[in-house]
């Protein structure tokens, strides 16, 4: 027996009666944060080299922002999912993908993108570095890794009967090898009795497109928070590499320096070590570690 809605009719007819053009609809794009982590260049043989964040940019070739560094994305077309968008879009870009892929957030503020009513579901993207093949898109001219840091800058907090405002306003500074961009991008934290929100507004901006800058800070806090509870930043290791190696990945991420000792107790169940060693003039050999697989 066919159930029938309040105007009597069944879920056939009604659809057939169904006309999507008298609602508005919104165009997705997913736009992906891909990390990386790169060695910087030693001073000497026998120095080690240091290690940066680096995140991919493009730079768009046509209106809007043209001219103007972004994440790199695309729509998602009638024919497949956000996921299957973004894993599409990470393919094109840099030639991988199998590789660490998590959805991030949907941005729908309005206005964010000047040509119509645009969200953004987004993604980030752990990528090693010796693995990519960077190509630009169709709507850019060029694709770079841009150095990245984020740090705090100011808080404040606002009390209320109810609760209170914690605002922290960070810098965000990608840095090119011919173009250094900045934002000022702010988390405002409200906790009442019943419930906590957070949003993020941008402040200042240099040379990034869209909102991508709230969108590149949303990322880092989140690699940021796994980085302390997960085995997250494996994901941007090479298949063998060394404790150093690996703390210098988790140093960079986080932004401070970590005590040996304690990292590596941080570490001992998420790594495995092999039989292999380093092999570099001038230092003294290093055992090389794997990523963990075993549940």
């Amino acid at each position: 027996m066919d159930v029938m809605d309040r105007d009597g009719l069944t879920e056939r007819e009604f659809l057939e009666r169904y006309r999507i053009g008298d609602y508005e609809r919104p165009s997705v794009a997913a736009d992906m944060v891909i990390f990386t982590v790169t060695d910087t260049e030693a001073d000497s043989y026998r120095k080690l080299p240091d290690k940066e964040l680096r995140v991919l940019l493009i730079r768009r070739g046509g209106h809007p922002f043209l001219g103007k560094w972004a994440l790199p994305g695309g729509f998602v077309r009638p024919n497949e999912t956000a996921d299957q968008a973004a894993a599409r879009e990470l393919r094109e870009e840099t030639g991988v993908d199998d590789v660490y892929l998590e959805q991030l957030y949907t941005f729908s503020d309005v206005g964010r993108d000047p040509r119509a009513w645009v969200m953004s579901c987004s993604y980030m993207a752990l990528i090693n570095a010796d693995s990519l093949q960077l190509r630009a898109g169709d709507d850019a001219d060029a694709a770079a890794w841009f150095k990245l840091t984020y740090r705090l800058l100011r808080e404040r907090k606002e009390h209320a009967e109810d609760g209170y405002v914690k605002t922290l306003e960070f810098e965000l500074k990608l840095s090119g090898e011919e173009q250094e961009l900045t934002a000022v991008v702010t988390r405002t934290v409200t906790v009442r009795p019943a419930s906590t929100s957070t949003a993020y507004a941008i402040v200042a901006n240099d040379g990034l497109a869209f909102d991508h800058a709230k969108i590149i800070a949303f990322a880092i806090e989140r690699l940021r928070g796994k980085v302390n509870y997960t085995d997250i930043a494996l994901h941007l290791m090479p298949p063998l590499f060394t404790l150093t190696e690996l703390q210098q990945a988790y140093e960079v991420i986080l932004d401070k320096e970590l005590l040996k000792a304690a990292f590596r107790r941080k570490v001992a169940d998420l790594v495995a070590e092999t039989d292999h060693y380093t092999e570099n003039a001038g230092h003294r050999p290093s055992r090389l570690y794997r990523r963990r697989l075993e549940e």
